[in-house]
């Protein structure tokens, strides 16, 4: 049986509708992700919440547009974050910087999944 949550994002997605989510961002260490792939602090990469891998159909390997105030980047999602709440991401230290400096270290940001 599937959930709401889970036949509207379908929908989205078959519908080629960009759903936004309004979450914490913060930063780790990227490694050897859940996903299969080895990733370092330089690399552009996402580790989203266990939730949103039940939710969003095929995750590993979408490119995720955050944003916070008016600057944006983006990361591929390359692993799960088990302490995360469901709309909030992890990301490497190359994606936060781009939006914030490293000792802000959780700050309010809005993201969507790409195509």
């Amino acid at each position: 049986m599937f959930s709401l949550t889970q036949i509207v994002v379908a929908l989205s997605f078959s519908l080629g509708y960009t759903l936004a989510f309004d979450g914490d961002i913060t930063y780790y260490t990227p490694g050897l992700g859940s996903c299969g792939e080895t990733n370092t602090e330089t690399d552009k990469v996402v580790a989203m919440s266990p939730s949103q891998f039940s939710t969003i159909p095929d995750l590993c390997g979408k490119t995720i547009t955050i944003e916070m105030g008016d600057k944006n980047t983006t990361a591929k999602v390359v692993d799960k974050c088990p302490a995360c709440d469901a709309n909030s991401i992890d990301v490497s230290p190359a994606v936060f910087t781009d939006l914030t400096p490293l000792d802000t270290g959780r700050a309010k940001i809005s993201w969507s999944v790409d195509g």
